[in-house]
């Protein structure tokens, strides 16, 4: 099973041309959204070329490919635009070896609050814009870190394939 995983887009149609490309080419399974896909929200400056109407016009493009979830930035309002469902806290996906993926925004649940999971799940975790891949008590935490506004200055996003994650800068 092949993944590519997004998070914090914030609405910049800029950064998700940018994903969209890499979807393209990566040919996922599925694509992962990890949340805050349309609104830059009020801490945030606003991002290149923010149009949340044209990050949903792509997004929807591939919506069958699609699961997300809610960010603490998305709202109802949001879905009512998005041709797929974007208001779960979390979703749960299995890998082809029924290793549990969990993916959520990182705002409920995250290293302070942890999923209910097994030891050797995968906890897919969006919110600080920072990227991550490590384990924490038998459990693999993954941040793709931020497409719009990353806060280590690398747009990225994380793709996962037989078992191994690996990080793509989209500059």
């Amino acid at each position: 099973m092949k993944l590519v995983i997004a998070s914090d887009i914030h609405g910049s149609a800029f950064w998700c041309r940018k994903l969209m490309e890499h979807i393209e080419d990566i040919a996922p399974d599925k694509i992962v959204l990890l949340g805050d896909l349309l609104y830059h929200g009020p801490r945030n400056p606003l991002p290149d070329d923010y149009d949340p109407q044209e990050v949903a016009h792509m997004l929807n493009a591939v919506a069958e490919s699609i699961v997300a979830v809610r960010g603490n930035c998305d709202s109802e309002v949001d879905q009512m635009v998005l041709s797929f469902p974007c208001m779960a806290d979390y979703a749960v996906l299995m890998d082809e070896t029924q290793r549990m993926v969990f993916a959520t925004h990182g705002h409920v649940y995250g290293p302070d609050n942890v999923p209910k999971v097994v030891r050797g799940s995968i906890v897919l975790s969006g919110h600080t814009h920072v990227k991550i891949n490590e384990e924490r008590d038998g459990i693999l935490w993954v941040n793709p870190g931020s497409i719009a506004l990353p806060k280590d200055g690398s747009h990225s996003i994380a793709v996962y394939d037989k078992g191994q994650f690996d990080f793509i800068e989209l500059a």
